[in-house]
């Protein structure tokens, strides 16, 4: 029998993702939800492979028992953001006996999953996997196998550069601006310091693209790297964008906040996630992500290196969506990890993705850098 996988937020920016690349496996039983009912039956016909759609709205009170009337065995819930959502799709999972993944990179949300939901899914025996995405999941991934056998690790550095043609959510543009200009706790030289997200963007260099500004971003990694790679000097996690004059547009407005002469950049989301459109003109449709890491290799030597990818054809927004998809595919072929909560870092290799990377043309690239160091 397949296994019944519920997709929260499945018509969705990333959940209609997750449900092409889950439609036609036999051992999922798909079915797509999300507040418009119309919308999700549509979505799952278009799909076919036997989806069905259903309107669920994941502030529904009565989520755990829609849940269990449909013999749902997990829940992705995609329906974000997740900066200012508290835990009810979890719990509701949990109370309905199923498992629960989300793509959540919101730093507070993803970092207190486990002490929150941990003892509601050990009561059911059910798995909850909180920010199965680019962070933590996919970076954690990397780390772990550019370091393998390494005596020491001294320095973790994430980029991602979305393409300016990339489509732009919104949800998500209110998330990155919650952090512009506001105080971010990173883990550098050995301790805690507080920098501002999206200001002093300094340049980053990629394999297949060109190289760009880069600023910080509050991602979950900032705080949960430290604590699993014990030991780490420093922890930096920034993005770049596509256009260095959106950079440093977001670098006065991170200036101008930190200053306190403006409001929240937040609040003004939707007339700028309107104006970023106005230049995709100027932009293209290629975008990647590196992760270098600097240490000691296992005979004591220094050691630079990094992994690259580069997805073209705005396939970029596949990356996010990567880790739940291999989970769920684990998930329903009988792999079981121990109940409770966690962070989705561990949970996956780095060879995992590579089939998926490759399905959708993508160009990965791992590069010794120890000489630049």
């Amino acid at each position: 029998m397949a296994f019944p996988v519920l997709i929260l937020g499945g018509y969705g920016h990333f959940g209609a993702r997750i449900a092409r690349s889950l439609a036609h496996d036999a051992d999922v039983h798909l079915i797509i939800a999300g507040r418009d009912a119309a919308k999700a039956r549509g979505f799952a016909a278009a799909l076919g492979g036997g989806a069905e759609g259903l309107g669920l709205d994941a502030a529904d009170v009565q989520l755990a028992q829609h849940l269990h009337e449909r013999g749902v065995r997990l829940v992705i819930h995609t329906a974000g953001p997740f900066q200012l959502q508290r835990y009810d799709v979890a719990f509701a999972a949990a109370a309905a006996g199923a498992h629960y993944i989300d793509l959540a990179d919101g730093r507070r949300f993803v970092c207190d999953f486990e002490t929150h939901t941990d003892s509601a899914f050990r009561k059911t025996h059910g798995v909850g996997i909180s920010g199965a995405s680019t962070v933590p999941a996919l970076a954690s991934a990397v780390v772990d196998a550019l370091t393998l056998g390494w005596s020491r690790i001294d320095t973790i550095d994430t980029c991602i550069a979305p393409a300016q043609r990339t489509p732009r959510g919104l949800a998500t543009m209110r998330a990155v601006l919650g952090y512009c200009g506001e105080p971010v706790e990173v883990w550098l030289q050995g301790r805690w310091q507080r920098l501002r997200g999206w200001a002093r963007p300094s340049e980053v260099r990629f394999a297949h693209l060109r190289t760009r500004l880069g600023a910080l971003c509050d991602v979950p990694d900032l705080e949960l790297f430290p604590v699993r790679y014990a030991g780490v000097h420093s922890v930096m996690f920034r993005a770049a964008l596509e256009l260095r004059f959106t950079q440093r547009v977001m670098a006065v407005l991170a200036a101008a906040r930190a200053a306190g002469a403006i409001a929240p950049p937040a609040r003004w989301a939707t007339p700028l996630h309107r104006m970023a459109g106005w230049f995709d003109g100027f932009g293209s449709a290629l975008g990647g992500m590196v992760v270098r890491v600097g240490g000691l290799d296992a005979h004591g030597r220094p050691c630079r290196r990094a992994w690259h990818v580069s997805a073209d054809d705005g396939r970029g927004p596949e990356i996010p969506c990567m880790p739940a998809v291999l989970l769920a595919r684990q998930l329903a072929r009988g792999a079981s990890w121990s109940p409770g909560a966690r962070a989705c870092m561990g949970m996956l290799k780095l060879a995992a993705f590579e089939p998926e990377f490759r399905r959708f043309g993508m160009r990965t690239e791992v590069m010794d850098e120890t000489r630049l160091a």
